[in-house]
């Protein structure tokens, strides 16, 4: 089990253009408290394979992946509020299209969140 996504693994988004492009994403601030919460979460998920490998028992596996799905589920919430906070925000007081872009993008990302 590898670390990397391939590009089949990436969800494909549109990039915002140059002009409308914001100095920096919404979790700028954040940056580095998301990569060191991702590293501890990929360490959680080598230790599940690794629980497979051993053969451990069923639900020891399940709670951690358990625990694993909610730290995941944790960043991405963080993620969403800072998307909000910050792009949506911004997308609202320029109005037009963007602001109806950001709210359609804000609101089909919660439903993905919803459904996972």
């Amino acid at each position: 089990m590898t670390s990397d996504l391939t590009s089949a693994d990436a969800v494909q988004t549109t990039a915002p253009d140059a002009e409308s492009a914001p100095a920096a994403p919404g979790y700028h601030d954040q940056k580095a408290a998301h990569l060191a919460r991702l590293k501890r979460i990929e360490g959680q998920v080598r230790g599940i394979a690794k629980m497979i490998e051993d053969d451990r028992y069923c639900i020891d596996i399940l709670t951690q992946v358990s625990a694993a799905t909610s730290a995941l589920k944790s960043v991405s919430l963080g993620l969403l509020d800072e998307h909000m906070a910050h792009c949506v925000v911004a997308a609202a007081r320029e109005g037009g299209a963007e602001q109806e872009t950001k709210l359609r993008e804000v609101s089909d990302a919660v439903t993905r969140l919803v459904r996972s």
